[in-house]
């Protein structure tokens, strides 16, 4: 099954990797995307999965709030982290995360590699490596990273995880080829993630 021309290799990217307009407003740092990251990955020839846009599913396209880009962007990113622990919003995050691990559960089942997951550094939803509360960047995740961590690690899913940021290309560009250099395989033998739903 699946003996076809795909290379049945597979990297997911937060939303915004490939659409930034879908960002808060003041923050978008390309018009469309974020083309080098794209560019590096079709000639990787890997699969990529565009995650979902937490955000833009649980608070709309102005975060609630069309002042949003008048703050410093670490105080508009902190007031997001703080609606998206309000109770729609987290009832909504968990319906993208579940439909997300669904789509690695069958990747894994069928044998497909998941190399990675890339997060947005900074990000109240998407950070990897740093996110921003109390109206600064500091370490830690975002809030949709977290569960999505949770619920692969309940499954013993284990992968690579990176956070970049689009303004620092250089750095952005090493940690993609460094990703798709070590093609690790993101399920531990014998796991099968189907039977820990």
């Amino acid at each position: 099954m699946f003996t076809d021309a795909r290379s049945k290799k597979l990297v997911l990217v937060a939303h915004c990797v490939l659409n930034q307009n879908s960002i808060s407003d003041g923050t978008a740092d390309y018009p469309g995307s974020i083309k080098e990251v794209v560019s590096l990955l079709l000639q990787s020839q890997c699969g990529i999965v565009q995650m979902p846009c937490p955000e833009l599913h649980c608070l709309g396209l102005d975060r609630g709030d069309v002042h949003g880009a008048e703050r410093p962007v670490v105080v508009e990113n902190t007031r997001i982290r703080d609606s998206m622990r309000r109770r729609p919003a987290v009832r909504a995050l968990r319906v993208l995360v579940r439909s997300l691990v669904y789509q690695i559960d069958e990747y894994l089942r069928h044998g497909f590699t998941v190399l990675g997951i890339v997060g947005i550094n900074r990000s109240p939803s998407c950070g990897v490596n740093t996110t921003s509360m109390s109206n600064r960047e500091v370490e830690g995740q975002g809030i949709f990273i977290e569960e999505l961590r949770k619920e692969l690690e309940k499954r013993n899913v284990h992968t690579e995880w990176i956070g970049i940021k689009a303004a620092d290309t250089e750095k952005t560009l090493l940690s993609i080829q460094d990703l798709l250099s070590r093609r690790r395989n993101s399920r531990i033998p014998g796991a099968n993630p189907r039977q820990r739903r």
